[in-house]
């Protein structure tokens, strides 16, 4: 049986980050995944001779080079890769389009501010003020928590329609709650999209896995793929005693990190009857990619990313049909400021979908539902971006079962559990909780989620 100072579970982005931080202390390491490629949530995959990301419209967060505040700042500060490392390229511009009104922001918080002033004048006074109020970056990490981020925000804009155009975007991109998220989580997502903003690698989250496998194994670090866990093996101390891996194998380690979620960690432990029906998540999606034969910019769409609603009020829940057309996420990659030709042109669109009602098809009736909400969404995004359909040389799709067959997420639920382990204990004393479930999503808040348990409870910095 081999031994290491700590063994991890899951090759994304908080497992390698935890693991580059504990192998910088020289701890013996080793990342174990599931699957034949590193990423989780976010990775990558190869398809008729294309690339394309999982998970990744845009990396949050994005700060100028030379920043010291922010957890941009602090992953590259405490993982020791450098800002050019990242080939990090700012958004074009988004925007938050619902009946009657648009919102446009950049990565200049003075632009979104603007368009409140001008299309909300009654509100701007209020808006100030709850921004004023947000919590610094201190909260990151360990402890984020609070009350409801809607009553927050309502006791400053008076305006329902405001309200919803401000939840909307970071529901999308970090909401594991219906309708709501926690006080902590909404001051991180706030400051990341409107504050902060989007950014991505040329050649999107595979440049940025590829520079933390490569920090981590010049650490001394292993990862071995292909590698799934079948269960925690604890003893009467209540610790993990050894890992015993699906092959058969056994790993032992002082301890033990997993990104893999709590009740899918639970469930390794045995412990399945822990976990309650509220930290379980409720919310998976579907997405669409289409692959285009000429840029976006070229049909006369030029904003990175479209968040809409076609609603009078945005309902962001687990819906009664397969996929909920009323509002989604529409991204166009190659929509960053780049200076040279993308490698391909797409548009991806993102919509909430309900898990329960994709399981229940036929594998005969699932391949054809996914050919016809396909459409669907597609038709549904052509109202708010120049119209494509005829461009469309490649697609792909995936559904909340995707999600589930590929991750092992309960429910194919991205963002995992309403309510978060921030603290990152289970009731193991050497087994630690990192990434979605501990409390922080998408790429920089896994990074940070990473750096965070292994510095605290493994380290103890």
């Amino acid at each position: 049986m081999k031994t290491y100072d700590a063994a991890i579970v899951g090759a994304g982005m908080s497992g390698l980050a935890a693991g580059i931080r504990l192998a910088q202390y020289d701890r013996n390491v080793c990342i174990l995944e599931k699957h034949s490629i590193f990423g989780g949530l976010n990775s990558f995959y190869r398809r008729n001779g294309r690339n394309y990301d999982v998970g990744l419209h845009a990396m949050t967060n994005y700060v100028p080079k030379g920043s010291r505040v922010g957890p941009l700042a602090r992953i590259i500060r405490h993982l020791k890769i450098s800002w050019d490392e990242l080939g990090l390229v700012e958004q074009n511009g988004s925007s938050i389009a619902f009946p009657g009104v648009e919102l446009n922001f950049t990565n200049d918080f003075e632009r979104f501010e603007t368009e409140i002033a001008e299309k909300f004048p009654a509100q701007i006074d209020g808006f100030r003020r709850m921004v004023a109020g947000l919590a610094d970056y201190n909260q990151l990490g360990l402890g984020v928590s609070g009350g409801s981020a809607r009553e927050y925000v309502s006791g400053f804009i008076s305006d329902p329609r405001l309200v919803d155009m401000i939840f909307c975007p970071l529901l999308y991109y970090g909401g594991a709650r219906e309708q709501d998220m926690e006080f902590g989580q909404f001051c991180v997502m706030f400051r990341s999209i409107f504050l902060e903003g989007f950014a991505r690698p040329f050649d999107g989250v595979r440049h940025i896995l590829f520079k933390l496998v490569k920090r981590f194994k010049s650490l001394g670090g292993e990862i071995r793929l292909n590698a799934g866990v079948k269960r925690f093996v604890h003893n009467e101390r209540d610790e993990v005693d050894h890992i015993e891996l699906e092959n058969g194998e056994e790993i032992r380690a002082k301890n033990y990190l997993s990104s893999a979620g709590w009740p899918e960690t639970m469930n390794l432990c045995g412990m399945g009857e822990k976990v309650s029906d509220k930290e379980i998540g409720k919310l998976g999606f579907v997405e669409t990619i289409s692959v285009l034969d000429k840029s976006p910019k070229k049909m006369g769409h030029d904003k990175t990313i479209v968040f809409f609603n076609d609603s009078d009020r945005f309902s962001y829940r687990n819906p009664d049909s397969l996929v909920d057309l009323r509002s989604g996420v529409i991204c166009a990659p190659s929509n960053f400021a780049y200076n040279k030709p993308f490698e391909e042109n797409m548009i991806r669109i993102t919509a909430l979908a309900n898990y329960d009602l994709w399981r229940k098809l036929s594998p005969e009736e699932y391949r054809r539902q996914k050919l016809l909400q396909y459409e669907k969404t597609l038709e549904s995004a052509a109202r708010f971006v120049p119209e494509f359909r005829s461009s469309v040389i490649d697609v792909d799709m995936f559904t909340p079962l995707t999600i589930r067959r590929f991750t092992g997420r309960e429910r194919g639920a991205i963002y995992g559990a309403a309510e978060k382990r921030y603290d990152g204990l289970t009731p193991l004393r050497n087994l630690f909780i990192c990434g979605a479930d501990q409390g922080m999503v998408g790429i920089v808040g896994a990074m940070v989620s990473g750096l965070v348990v292994a510095n605290t409870r493994v380290l103890n910095t």
